[in-house]
């Protein structure tokens, strides 16, 4: 029987479909007596540091874990988790961590790192663990913006290393207490096989070698399934050509959601974004059918998953009052990773600029910081806007090599909401670093104008946004072969990209771009 420590924040449900996918009961802290009693104990951290923790201290568990650990009871702290070991966080000034380990968990700090780390990377082992049995070389899923260090006194902490523009620590074990900064519940079969370590206590353990390498993180594919129901009501895959989703007057059918999902992973996606485009995702919470997808596609899709469509404050037919932040928790504990918000950023975007101050009320921020910068995306979908000089518009442009129809050689991109279907006075650029400022974590970004076209992603739009922001930036619409993922990596500095429809018509398997990538030279898992 596993014990697990779910109080209430972010998604806890994708390592509880891990536990039992791997043949194990789970049951749930109820009271602190849990936290010491429990045979195995799991404490999947999700959130922010000073959340975590005010919640640990709410619920009067922070002495029980305490004790636990120093008594050397079997342990696994994941993500944030590992961070609260510590006596404090950068992310959280004040707030006191459990001071297991000395020291204070710092920000990424060099500036031309894109922080959050989001995505795969590896790890080096310092000493030998069973935890690491047969998995020690593979790549496992990462989604932080602070890192931990051991001071000289816990240097007997230390499990394994990991570079991102510095050496971090990226797992810490002594005796039976394991805390990792990676999510092994996200890590695909490597990951499930390092929590099977843990769940079944195994004692082998490997040859480690004293030759120690620089750990890389790779470039993510991802796979991004468009849903809505069409017009018999049923909830499909479906995919558009500059955002039109009707073939001979029809919504396009590609699939079932949950099966195209599950596909994907076999493939080897790196992650899955799911893009609620239908109309009853006006009234989220009750949205059921999405909410199973979800649900179901997290019982046996272990990479993570992101949720767009419907995030904002919004009242139902009934008059009840909802917040993002509550339609953001339904998503989290229905099995998502990461939410992404669209034309709700556009609009907090245009109040952020009309007032100079920040709100704290907009979906942005609510959910930043109550499960961190790592959980918010923002959709981006913007068309070109020709113009024959800089000086016909205030907004950000670049000079093209793709001149528009009356050959105009400057553009700049206008943000739209609603499907795509209205413009808006905002340009990508705009967009993009005030939701920075604002508290997102990795960007999305769209192009209207390559949508379906299979001609290759916007390279301008992405350099474009890319020179502006420090996070990470998913490079969106155009792709049609597998060339075009090679020239994105090659041509921008893109963290990730992402396709559709070439994906639904098995024109070009995820396999046929991982090998081209690779052979290329570029880092992928």
């Amino acid at each position: 029987m596993i014990t697990l420590l779910d109080y209430g924040a972010g998604n806890v449900r994708s390592v509880r479909n891990a536990i039992r996918k791997l043949g194990y009961e789970v049951q749930d802290v109820n009271d602190a007596s849990d936290i010491i009693s429990a045979e195995r104990l799991i404490f999947p951290g999700v959130g922010s540091y000073g959340s975590v923790m005010d919640r640990l201290r709410r619920d009067g568990l922070v002495e029980p874990l305490i004790e636990r650990i120093k008594s050397d009871k079997p342990f696994l702290g994941i993500c944030v988790a590992l961070q609260t070991l510590f006596e404090g966080s950068e992310e959280s000034p004040g707030v006191a961590g459990l001071s297991i380990l000395k020291g204070q968990v710092k920000r990424f700090s060099q500036s031309d790192l894109s922080v959050p780390q989001i995505g795969w990377n590896g790890v080096n082992l310092h000493k030998e663990s069973p935890l690491f049995t047969g998995y020690n070389d593979e790549k496992l899923y990462f989604v932080h913006s602070y890192r931990t260090t051991l001071e000289e006194e816990d240097s007997d902490w230390l499990l394994t290393t990991t570079n991102y523009g510095e050496e971090f620590v990226s797992s810490v074990q002594k005796g039976n207490v394991v805390a990792c900064q990676f999510h092994p519940e996200k890590s695909g079969e490597a990951g499930l096989g390092i929590l099977k370590n843990y769940l079944q206590g195994t004692r082998e353990t490997i040859q480690i070698s004293g030759k120690k390498k620089e750990t890389r993180i790779a470039k993510r594919v991802i796979a991004c399934l468009d849903v809505r129901t069409n017009d018999n009501g049923d909830l499909v895959v479906t995919k558009g050509d500059q955002y039109d989703v009707r073939e001979s007057g029809e919504v396009r059918n590609l699939g079932k959601p949950v099966l195209l999902a599950a596909r994907y992973y076999e493939e080897g996606a790196d992650e899955i974004t799911f893009l609620n485009i239908t109309g009853f995702r006006d009234f989220p919470m009750e949205d059921q059918p999405m909410l199973e997808v979800l649900q179901k596609t997290s019982e046996q899709v272990f990479v993570p998953l992101t949720i767009g469509g419907g995030i904002r404050e919004f009242t139902d037919s009934n008059g009840k009052e909802y917040t993002a932040l509550d339609v953001a928790a339904e998503y989290f504990r229905s099995g998502a990773d990461k939410i992404s918000i669209g034309s709700d950023a556009c609009y907090t975007v245009e109040e952020y600029l009309k007032s100079g101050k920040k709100s704290g009320k907009s979906s942005i921020e609510q959910i930043s910081y109550h499960y961190g910068a790592q959980a918010v995306v923002i959709s981006v979908d913007p068309r070109r806007v020709y113009v024959n000089s800089p000086e016909d518009t205030d907004h950000h442009v670049i000079k093209t090599a793709t001149p528009g129809p009356a050959g105009e050689e400057y553009c700049w991109y206008q943000c739209t909401v609603m499907g795509g279907r209205e413009g808006r006075d905002l340009d990508a650029v705009q967009l993009a670093s005030t939701c920075e400022i604002l508290g997102a974590g990795e960007i999305l970004l769209n192009c209207i104008d390559k949508d379906g076209t299979n001609s290759g992603f916007d390279m301008e739009l992405i350099n474009m946004v890319k020179a502006a922001v420090s996070i990470p930036v998913i490079a969106s619409s155009g792709a049609g072969s597998a060339a075009h993922f090679v020239d994105v990596f090659n041509e921008t500095e893109a963290e990730a990209a992402l396709a559709a429809g070439i994906f639904h018509r098995r024109e070009v398997p995820i396999a046929e771009v991982k090998q081209a990538l690779r052979d290329d030279g570029v880092e992928i898992r």
